[in-house]
């Protein structure tokens, strides 16, 4: 199975809130465990770069470059083909063109599920959206 991870996810998994970072790790470690692979895209990357770059922080960055190089996480680019779906998603939809984008990223690159703590997307219905619980 592939599992696209949006952002918010990568970044309860590297930062460890205390609500939402044991869940994250928790279900990363399951899909890791069962040989599944991760993807994520270059947003994600561009998304959690930010907060570290803007406070200097650079174990943190190199956290997040870590986690980018593991064997089981592919990052994908954001193809033309992706970008529009995305405008179809945004159009038929409303999502905000991030959200269209990291979901029009995981269809394109085949993803079975997304998974996510954004309860915007819970009307999409050509992925199977899980939502962090």
């Amino acid at each position: 199975m592939n599992i696209y991870l949006d952002s918010n996810i990568v970044i309860y998994f590297i930062e460890n809130p205390s609500d939402w970072g044991a869940k994250a790790a928790g279900r990363i470690l399951d899909i890791q465990s069962r040989g599944e692979m991760i993807f994520v895209s270059d947003l994600t990357r561009m998304e959690c770069r930010i907060r570290p770059l803007r406070d200097s922080n650079t174990q943190l960055l190199q956290e997040y470059d870590s986690f980018f190089q593991l064997a089981g996480v592919r990052v994908l680019s954001i193809s033309p083909l992706a970008c529009d779906r995305a405008a179809v998603i945004r159009a038929a939809l409303g999502y905000k063109p991030i959200d269209a984008l990291h979901l029009a990223s995981a269809i394109e690159a085949g993803c079975d599920q997304f998974l996510t703590n954004d309860n915007r997307l819970i009307g999409f219905r050509e992925l199977h959206i899980e939502f962090l619980s």
